[in-house]
């Protein structure tokens, strides 16, 4: 028999892990593709310097999201281990250690934001000095998203699978998340083998369509009740 408060108290978890999702898509588009720009200029350490000096408001502002980025990722992947653990134990642990790996991942990134900022507006006479270290942190911030591609990719492999296998979600769901690991995974790779591929792009598009798919089923639906449990009655 199907346990209803059980399966309540899934729904319950689904859907809190779909608001953890929900906050690291939002905190993200807002802080890397909104805020970002506004401060830290690709190829112009001098312009960022005067950005981080003139515009400190804005860039500790891209900071704090950062800072949310990384809680909302770890929450996450919390939340998405309790979701599955009971059924899918170490496929759960998988999603759940990579999920983390993913904002250490992005705390590099929000470390050199940090430091950024400080040196901007420290006592360092020499303005040299500071283009220098803000280009060096330019670098670290840029290759800490980009490096992290691999494990962006690689946490999507466990939830696919757990999701195709359970049934408990759309199986194409699943697989859209798998192809959107993978394609993560090769963008990464084809990037820093210095392969100029003009599609490279558009290979973390089925991931983007796969993680936004989650957050709305579960936010919206939860999570089915087990089929397995069904076929016992």
């Amino acid at each position: 028999m199907i346990d209803n408060n059980e399966h309540k108290n899934l729904i319950k978890t689904a859907r809190i892990t779909g608001l953890w999702y929900l906050m690291m898509a939002i905190t993200g588009i807002l802080g890397f593709m909104v805020f970002h720009s506004q401060i830290f200029m690709s190829g112009n350490p001098e312009q960022t310097l005067t950005n981080l000096v003139e515009l400190e408001s804005t860039a500790r502002i891209r900071l704090l999201l950062e800072f949310a980025i990384v809680i909302s990722q770890a929450l996450t992947a919390v939340w998405f281990f309790k979701l599955f653990k009971d059924n899918y134990e170490w496929e759960a642990w998988t999603l759940g250690i990579w999920g983390m790996v993913n904002a250490l991942t992005i705390m590099i990134s929000a470390i050199s934001i940090a430091s950024a900022i400080g040196i901007a507006n420290s006592d360092i006479s020499a303005m040299e000095d500071q283009v220098l270290l803000i280009q060096l942190l330019q670098h670290i911030i840029s290759n800490a998203w980009g490096i992290g591609g691999l494990f962006f990719g690689l946490w999507l492999l466990p939830m696919g699978y757990i999701v195709v296998k359970s049934k408990r979600l759309p199986i194409w769901l699943g697989r859209v998340l798998i192809l959107g690991g993978i394609g993560y995974l090769v963008s990464t790779i084809i990037r820093y083998a210095g392969i100029d591929f003009s599609l490279n792009r558009f290979l973390t598009i089925p991931a983007t369509i796969g993680e936004f798919w989650m957050i709305g089923y579960l936010l919206i639906f939860g999570i089915r009740p087990n089929i397995k449990s069904i076929r016992n009655q």
